[in-house]
């Protein structure tokens, strides 16, 4: 069976007895022993447990025998290693799966395994001292992305057709846009994070996944946006479904078009370059695209926000601690997080509060455009897929420099709550993925697979490697 069959035309395949789940299940793991020991995409499996589930006879749901991959960071598979990408944690075994594992297994899928994720997913590249570093599968010499890098990885070389990933300040959209896959970050409250509750119910992190088609990404989510009986934040249910919406054209849109900000980092000319013939094809889909400046500054975004991903971390590594009844080791954590749980653990609770507070004021400012605009079309990086060992969290002082500029387009919309997405429309000189990004008021996902749909249909991309 081909690597590039994405998640429904392999299910397709089981369904009509073109192939058996066993085989396609065999295939994936075949996949995995051969190609991941140059990505190291996957740090735990359980191949044994998962060809057991074949035999015994999977859930007729509508993902029956697709093999999926769940990233090791706040998303529990019972029986494997919950590390976070920390030594802290690389000991901590669940008992149970989180609830959107168990909604993937009620689907038919099959979860062979967990994917790379740097320390606690504080990094926009994968590399972790505890598992080491992910490769990008076009360019073994450069970064796959972070914090979804394995994920990310694993799907572009065709290891599996989907992959589970999260989102706290791009960790869904920059993967994707440096392995050129399709990445959408659900509005805020859409998937659950059960059983770990974050603050309130989720702030900035949103799970969903990597993927090589709209279509797999709009049934994913129909899979997992059912809401959990007493969840304290969610956004509307979608009248149709999301795969009905992802093959519906949208009606003609009102795009803006930002590609530079007022105070920010400059844009790469191969991604600007890709931007705006991202904004020409939309034209000719007979959209109106208008150029506009982007209503927000990267650095006072990631001033007032940053603790509502800091505060959340430091309290995962207190409340470790506490469980495991001693102080914080000298070696528990990397150089730069150990700075970063230092800093938060000083702080009064009310920074919390004043960062919500900003998170508000932010998501009315961006709002703003939304009134004028159905869509904002922008860069998804400032750069180009950066090198390995450009963002090392033993150097922080790498990371303080670089790091912004990777998230400068992206982590407004996690502050917002916003839906945003990294479509695979560019390259750059290399030869190397470069996605754009497209975003939209809260709740509006269907508009935004809608729109990647037809995006899709008129300049497919190249699905993996």
């Amino acid at each position: 069976m081909p690597q590039s069959l994405d998640a429904v035309a392999i299910a397709e395949s089981i369904r009509n007895g073109e192939t058996s789940a066993r085989e396609v299940v065999e295939a994936a793991i075949a996949r995995i022993d051969k190609q991941d020991p140059q990505l190291n995409s996957v740090v735990a499996t359980r191949f044994d447990e998962a060809l057991a589930e074949v035999d015994a006879g999977l859930p007729d749901g509508p993902l029956r025998g697709v093999p999926v991959l769940v990233k090791d960071l706040n998303m529990d598979v019972a029986g494997l290693p919950s590390t976070r990408g920390s030594r802290l944690f690389a000991d901590l075994l669940p008992d149970r799966d989180s609830e959107l594992v168990a909604r993937y297994k009620r689907a038919g899928m099959v979860v062979l395994g967990t994917t790379n994720s740097p320390e606690f997913g504080l990094n926009a590249s994968t590399e972790p001292q505890l598992h080491g570093p992910t490769r990008n599968p076009r360019d073994h010499t450069r970064s796959p992305g972070g914090s979804s890098g394995g994920s990310g990885a694993a799907v572009a070389a065709g290891l599996v057709p989907v992959a589970h990933a999260s989102d706290g300040g791009g960790s869904i959209r920059i993967p994707a846009s440096m392995n050129g896959l399709f990445g959408l970050k659900p509005s805020r409250g859409r998937v659950t994070s059960a059983p770990h509750p974050s603050t309130l119910s989720g702030a900035a992190s949103v799970h969903h996944a990597v993927t090589t088609t709209v279509r797999d990404s709009a049934l994913l989510l129909d899979i997992a946006s059912t809401r959990v009986p007493g969840t304290v934040i969610g956004v509307p249910s979608s009248a149709e479904s999301f795969t009905a919406l992802s093959a519906q054209p949208p009606p003609p849109l009102r795009i803006g078009l930002a590609t530079s900000f007022t105070e920010g980092p400059e844009t790469d000319p191969d991604v600007l370059s890709a931007v705006e013939a991202a904004a020409g094809l939309c034209e000719s889909l007979g959209h109106t695209v208008v150029p506009v400046e982007a209503p927000w500054m990267p650095a006072e975004v990631s001033a007032d926000t940053a603790p509502l991903m800091g505060v959340a971390f430091t309290a995962a590594v207190q409340d470790r601690l506490e469980s495991l009844g001693r102080p914080l080791a000298d070696d528990d954590l990397e150089p730069f997080t150990r700075l970063l749980f230092e800093h938060y653990s000083a702080l009064p609770a009310t920074t919390l509060v004043r960062a919500l507070s900003a998170a508000q004021r932010i998501g009315w400012q961006v709002g703003a455009a939304f009134a004028q605009y159905d869509v904002l079309l922008t860069p998804t990086l400032a750069h180009r897929v950066p090198s390995l060992g450009l963002l090392d969290t033993t150097r922080p002082e790498s990371i303080y420099e670089h790091a912004s500029t990777f998230s400068a387009w992206t982590s407004v919309f996690n502050a917002t709550g916003m839906p945003a997405m990294s479509v695979p429309l560019g390259t750059d000189r290399d030869g190397l993925p470069i996605g754009v990004q497209f975003a939209a008021e809260l709740g509006e996902e269907g508009l935004l697979l809608s729109l990647a749909g037809q995006l899709e249909a008129a300049a497919p991309w190249q699905r993996t490697v």
